[in-house]
């Protein structure tokens, strides 16, 4: 339970959903000390809510004022876009959207501490969770003086159904019900569903779970093509069209869920230690990778190509654990601006029934030569040169062999 002197102010990133939505009057009942102000900061990442009716719900809970911040371009130029342009997955399927919208919505909750001139700020992440580490790391670099006070390790409530009931208890309204316990993320790069019967991995995921996407096997009959263009690995454009983050990735997004794209259900290792098993929708953003990935095929050099494999598995990690504001995440990202200069052309990107791939792929960056490439004469490529190259390249097998032969021989 709480103890030392009360905050003057305490800033809670406020989502509206259940855990945010209770911990407002909790704070009131257990931090509220004599002119303690409780004031909540909701990041607006694109998750389609109303802002006005999220306000209201946050005053109506106890707050005594709400931010709301319109994030949703930075949050693509400054967090989902360098993820993509290291082609970062975690565990080889997870597009990271939930871990890289946490130290966005940080980042603007220290803010907002430090307007409202706050000593404290709060969360709604679980002691089970990955968030409650996002949330702390990045308070941590970005002012490491601010109290963290995160009710979950706290309170007595113990589960969602007990959540529930304080809520109904205090009359706050929370957007879920025993009927339907998911916990949900949104934001303009993904949906994330845990949560109720998805507890059981034995269990297929409910029909009616996917909020933005059709299920494949309910997707059009007829494959439909789009075109994407890319500036230094960066996404610009759509079929011609010069777009900004925000209109490129919803557009992608409705033709992407509209053909069932993006959708897996996995079973992931929490950085706590525990396994979790989640259903994620992320039909823009796995267009974009197909179509990314496609590109830097092209334009590459094997090297580099090779390594920069290397440098996404751990960027991956570090977006995971939280580690967003680090020395080495930053310097990871400076590698990868370096590899993507060349990263400019446009993709061509088929979508049927619940996959994208890309079909054709051109760049004025292009390292394919079709004349050295063709199975024809092609007057160029003197084929006898693999003859010395191969040689020297299986060198050092043919002296362990004899070795091994010697050895042989002497019994």
């Amino acid at each position: 339970m709480p103890t030392g002197p009360a905050p003057r102010a305490i800033v809670l990133a406020y989502s509206g959903g259940l855990d945010t939505s209770v911990a407002v009057p909790w704070l009131r009942e257990h931090y509220g000390g004599a002119g303690t102000r409780i004031v909540c900061m909701c990041a607006d990442l694109g998750q389609g809510d109303d802002m006005d009716q999220v306000r209201r719900n946050a005053l109506a809970a106890g707050a005594d004022g709400c931010h709301v911040v319109d994030a949703r371009e930075e949050f693509l130029r400054d967090f989902a876009f360098p993820v993509l342009r290291a082609g970062a997955v975690y565990e080889g399927r997870y597009l990271l959207g939930t871990s890289f919208a946490r130290p966005c919505i940080a980042r603007h909750l220290v803010e907002v501490a430090h307007a409202e001139g706050a000593d404290a700020v709060a969360h709604g992440a679980t002691g089970k969770g990955n968030d409650q580490v996002r949330f702390e790391l990045t308070v941590a670099a970005l002012d490491p003086d601010l109290r963290v006070i995160a009710p979950w390790r706290e309170w007595d409530i113990r589960s969602r159904e007990d959540a529930m009931a304080y809520a109904a208890q205090r009359g706050v309204r929370v957007p879920v019900t025993p009927a339907k316990p998911y916990s949900r993320d949104a934001n303009l790069w993904h949906t994330s569903h845990e949560g109720g019967v998805l507890e059981d991995p034995a269990r297929p995921a409910p029909g009616d779970l996917l909020l933005r996407s059709v299920a494949p096997a309910e997707a059009p009959a007829e494959a439909e093509e789009l075109t994407v263009e890319w500036e230094r690995g960066r996404p610009v454009g759509l079929d011609g069209r010069r777009l900004d983050p925000v209109a490129l990735v919803s557009a992608l997004n409705a033709r992407g869920g509209r053909h069932g794209v993006g959708t897996v259900s996995l079973v992931e290792n929490r950085l706590v230690g525990m396994k979790s098993r989640g259903v994620y929708e992320t039909p823009g953003g796995s267009i974009l990778y197909e179509a990314h990935a496609a590109l830097e095929a092209l334009v590459l050099d094997r090297q580099t190509s090779h390594f920069k494999q290397q440098v996404a598995l751990r960027y991956a990690d570090l977006v995971y654990e939280g580690f967003w504001f680090t020395p080495l995440r930053e310097a990871l990202d400076a590698f990868v601006e370096r590899t993507q200069e060349p990263v400019t052309g446009t993709v061509r990107v088929r979508l049927y029934r619940g996959r994208a791939e890309a079909v054709g792929a051109e760049s004025p960056h292009s390292l394919y030569d079709p004349g050295l490439a063709t199975f024809g004469d092609d007057g160029v490529f003197r084929h006898d040169d693999a003859r010395g190259f191969i040689a020297l390249l299986g060198l050092p097998l043919r002296v362990e062999a004899r070795l091994r032969r010697r050895l042989q021989e002497r019994g």
